[in-house]
């Protein structure tokens, strides 16, 4: 369920076991004074001093950072963030901090500092940078959102996303009530001020306080969004952007769905073309096509009887559904998956139901990590609904189902949570431009599932000083996935300045 508007980095997802745009011109409100010179209110948030502390026994520090819940009102409540960092190792001239994230919206970018870009970036991206996170208001560490208990979050998981008939609907529009009516009563006070804008002008402040005039950034996934929007709101305070996996921000929510399920699609096709040479596919050794409609059959299956899986949960067509489709974000996951398929299409849904509960971050204890609920809270605030009613999405069941045969039908459902959220939407889609930025590095898989290519194209175009960098494979973005070719086209930028030359492709 909602896995159309969860957009994040596939090391999240597999560490551990992605949206959309407000508050701006729809020039992409680039240009505007530093708040933090001119406003006294917001200079003391630029101005404040962090109480930095180990927090892991690698050399990570965390602290505390203060911001106002409500940037109309600085001199008004504030706002606790979480943030971290690990100081550069050096050898070679110190470059600043760099910030990361990893999309979502939801993803905490603490928990992926710590387990793979504090660690894993290559040795002297990290011995030139202080290497820095802040998770993003309303999520993880930062004043989270909480919406359901972890058993009402099973049964959110577990409804059927693909309705039949009348009291279906009912009953998943009812879940979509709940779920809306449950971060309300838990998240009243920080819901209505979450969205992507407030937490890029918490980035500025963040940069202000570590101290460097420049911010430099990679972001994944919905990261990219979040980076595009910081530097179209301060083009002058933009240093060495990287945006890999991006995001289109001048799409309408429903654009947006629609075409993340088209990439869902492509990404499954190439799955498939790779099974079915294989003797041991569970879909079959015949064609794609033909493995399409298995699996298609499979998950009606599901829908009439779920399957046991050792456990009091069972797996259901929503459930398979997302199992599925959280392999596609890596293609070294999909191995595990035709596993997990034959499992499952043998009478055990164990494998498919460790597969989705990996992508919800539930954990063995049953525990949920506030992911979707950070998700949801964004994603509403940021663009207006793709659908306002159960017969919008009937009516856009067709252009759906051609976009993707297998997920369309559960994609187009899954677009209607946002109708019934408590809070008005803050942003709309426009283009973003951010003239007078640095060069920003804007990078696209060719068969990336959740942020199709032809984002990353239209990104690169609408930002005034945008570079593209190709990555002609499959996978949700490309940093660090095996590609010297792009590897060595991200170091040689944010270590020396220099952007890759137009046009640039690697495999």
């Amino acid at each position: 369920m909602d896995t159309r508007r969860l957009l994040r980095t596939s090391a999240v997802a597999f560490v551990a076991a992605g949206l959309l745009l407000s508050g701006c011109s729809s020039s992409g409100g680039e240009a505007g004074p530093n708040p933090g010179a001119g406003s006294a209110a917001l200079a003391r948030y630029y101005d404040q001093k962090l109480d930095w502390h180990a927090c892991s026994a690698s050399g990570f520090q965390c602290a505390t950072m203060k911001a106002p819940l409500d940037y109309a009102k600085p001199d008004g409540t504030q706002i606790k963030l979480a943030v971290a960092r690990k100081k550069a190792t050096g050898p070679g001239k110190r470059l600043g901090s760099l910030l990361v994230n990893p999309g979502g919206p939801g993803g905490s970018a603490i928990e992926y500092l710590e387990s793979y870009a504090g660690v894993g970036y290559p040795a002297q991206v990290r011995a030139q940078y202080d290497m820095a996170a802040m998770d993003p208001r309303g999520v993880a560490g930062s004043t989270p959102v909480d919406c359901l208990t972890n058993r009402q979050m099973d049964a959110y998981t577990e409804v059927d996303q693909t309705p039949d008939d009348a009291a279906e609907v009912s009953a998943l529009t009812a879940a979509y009530k709940k779920f809306a009516q449950g971060c309300e009563a838990h998240a009243r006070t920080v819901l209505p001020h979450v969205s992507t804008v407030d937490a890029a002008r918490d980035m500025d402040i963040f940069r202000a306080v570590l101290g460097d005039k420049k911010l430099s950034y990679v972001g994944a996934s919905y990261g990219t969004f979040l980076g595009a929007t910081y530097a179209g709101l301060y083009p002058k305070n933009t240093g060495r952007i990287v945006l890999d996996g991006a995001m289109d921000p001048s799409l309408s929510s429903r654009e947006l769905n629609l075409q993340q399920t088209a990439g869902f699609e492509t990404a499954f096709e190439s799955f498939a073309r790779d099974c079915v040479k294989q003797a041991q596919c569970p879909l079959g050794t015949t064609s794609v096509a033909a493995a399409e409609s298995r699996l298609k059959a499979f998950f009606k299956q599901l829908d009439q009887k779920p399957l046991p899986t050792g456990q009091s949960r069972k797996l259901t067509e929503s459930l398979g559904t997302t199992g599925v489709i959280s392999a596609m974000y890596d293609k070294s996951s999909w191995p595990q998956l035709r596993l997990a398929l034959r499992s499952g299409l043998t009478g055990d849904g164990a494998m498919l139901l460790a597969l989705a509960d990996a992508y919800y971050e539930r954990g063995q204890d049953g525990s949920y990590s506030n992911l979707m609920y950070a998700n949801a809270a964004v994603n509403c605030l940021d663009l207006p609904p793709a659908f306002t009613g159960p017969q919008q999405v009937e009516a856009a069941l067709p252009a759906f189902e051609k976009a993707s045969p297998v997920f369309g039908d559960g994609l187009a459902w899954g677009s209607l949570n946002c109708s019934y959220w408590p809070d008005k939407a803050t942003g709309t889609a426009h283009r973003i431009e951010a003239k007078g930025a640095a060069p920003i590095v804007v990078v696209g898989t060719t068969r990336d599932p959740a942020t199709p290519y032809r984002w990353a194209r239209s990104l690169a175009s609408q930002l005034d000083s945008g570079h593209l960098l190709t990555f002609e494979g499959d996978g949700h973005t490309a940093y660090g996935r095996g590609s010297d070719c792009i590897d060595t086209a991200i170091n040689t930028y944010l270590l020396r300045g220099t952007p890759p030359k137009p046009g640039k492709k690697c495999t």
